[in-house]
C-alpha cells in the first residue's frame, strides 16, 4: 500500500510539493458511524501499525518529529493492527511492553530488532523473552504481562477498532473517530502527514474550537 512512499521518500522529502485540499472519499472517508475515542477534550489520532510491517518501521522516524509538534488539543496514540494471529502475536507483545511500563525506552529498539540484523521473531514468546532479558527487562515480570487480563481486553478492543474503521492495510492514521485517511491514493508520506493535520484542523473547526499552539 506505501510501497511507492518508502521508496520515494528521499526525494520527496527533499523537493516538497503544494497540496491541494484533501477530497473526501479520495484522500480520506468518513465512517458512517463515529467511533468513541479514549481522549475526551482531545482530538484524538490514531496510528495504527505492525511491528510485522516494513512500511511502518520506514514511517516511524518521520512520523516521530511529527507526533512531538502536534497542537495540545491533540492526543496521538498508537493500535497495533489485528488482520491474522501473526499481527496479533505482535499486538501482544506490544501490550505487554506497554503493561510493564517499557514502551518509551523500548519501542524503537524493539522495531529495530524485527527488522535489522538478525531480524527478531517478535510472534515467537522464547526469541522474544530472551531479547528482553537483554533489554534489562525482568522476564517474569513480563511473562506475566504477557498473558494478562489487561492485555488481553486491549488485544480485543484493537481487533474492535482495526475492524471499526475498516482498516485492511497498514500504516493507517486515523483522526477523532470519525475519519480515516485512504492511503491507497496517497502519493507520499509528505501528504500522508498534510491529509491528517486537514482533518486535525477540520475535525477542530467542527468542534468549534481555535488551534492552540504547537507544543
Amino acid at each position: 500500500m506505501l510501497k511507492q512512499i518508502v521508496m520515494g521518500l528521499a526525494v520527496i522529502l527533499a523537493a516538497g510539493f503544494a497540496q491541494a485540499k484533501p477530497t473526501a472519499g479520495v484522500e480520506y472517508r468518513e465512517l458512517a458511524a463515529a467511533q468513541s475515542t479514549d481522549s475526551p477534550g482531545k482530538i484524538e489520532v490514531i496510528e495504527f501499525f505492525s511491528y510485522l510491517c516494513p512500511h511502518c518501521y520506514n514511517f516511524e522516524p518521520i512520523l516521530d518529529p511529527w507526533v512531538k509538534k502536534l497542537p495540545k488539543d491533540v492526543q496521538f496514540r498508537r493500535i497495533p493492527a489485528m488482520f491474522s494471529d501473526d499481527y496479533a502475536q505482535a499486538a501482544r507483545a506490544y501490550y505487554a511492553v506497554e503493561a510493564i511500563g517499557e514502551t518509551q525506552r523500548l519501542h524503537k529498539p524493539l522495531f529495530d530488532a524485527v527488522h535489522q540484523g538478525t531480524k527478531l521473531k517478535i510472534t515467537d514468546e522464547a526469541a522474544l523473552t530472551a531479547w528482553l532479558d537483554k533489554q534489562g527487562v525482568d522476564t517474569k515480570t513480563f511473562a506475566a504481562a504477557y498473558r494478562s487480563f489487561s492485555v488481553e481486553g486491549k488485544l480485543k478492543r484493537a481487533a474492535q477498532l482495526t475492524q471499526a474503521y475498516k482498516i485492511d492495510g497498514v500504516p493507517a492514521m486515523a483522526v477523532n473517530g470519525k475519519y480515516v485517511v485512504i492511503t491507497d491514493n496517497i502519493k507520499s508520506v509528505d501528504q500522508l502527514l498534510g491529509v491528517s493535520d486537514y482533518l486535525i484542523a477540520r475535525s477542530r473547526q467542527e468542534s468549534g474550537n481555535v488551534a492552540p499552539k504547537k507544543k
